[in-house]
């Protein structure tokens, strides 16, 4: 996979995104686990269910994975503590962390890629994967989301 991506900046000027081997690497295991949870299940069953199936598959490949995570937002010194909570976050141990968010809907709404956005910014990570388990063919239901202002140099929450 290539190891950057193109990205127009709030000023409409283009910039290149780095996104290390790592994560690129932990992206290609997280699909090849949500193609076999989707070849073993189909479509048409809730969330949840592919929720779990799918953190087994990844943990049976080796990787971390956390469910249900609190997301915590600061702003002006308050916190709240449990803004949001992410599907599943994957980790391979050399720091590469990816966020997948589950869906299982007859039809994706905008919001959901918002949703991916801001979880993406508050945890400082540079990619997710937005996962549609309600399609014949997984390809169609998979979205690869950047993070536009995503650095490596700040730390992740």
């Amino acid at each position: 996979m290539n190891d950057s991506s193109c990205q127009t900046n709030r000023s409409g000027s283009r910039h290149l995104i780095q996104i290390p081997d790592r994560y690129e690497k932990l992206v290609a295991a997280s699909l090849d686990a949500c193609f076999r949870v989707h070849r073993e299940l189909g479509p048409g069953l809730l969330e949840g269910l592919y929720e779990g199936c799918l953190y087994w598959e990844l943990r049976d490949m080796g990787l971390s994975v956390s469910r249900q995570v609190p997301i915590s937002l600061t702003y002006r010194g308050r916190t709240m503590e449990t803004a949001f909570r992410a599907d599943l976050i994957v980790e391979d141990g050399n720091g590469g962390r990816v966020l997948i968010e589950l869906k299982a809907v007859a039809e994706m709404a905008p919001i959901f890629q918002a949703q991916i956005i801001s979880y993406l910014r508050i945890l400082n990570l540079p990619l997710g994967l937005l996962v549609n388990f309600n399609n014949c063919l997984l390809k169609d239901g998979i979205s690869r989301i950047l993070n536009r202002g995503w650095t490596s140099e700040k730390p992740n929450t």
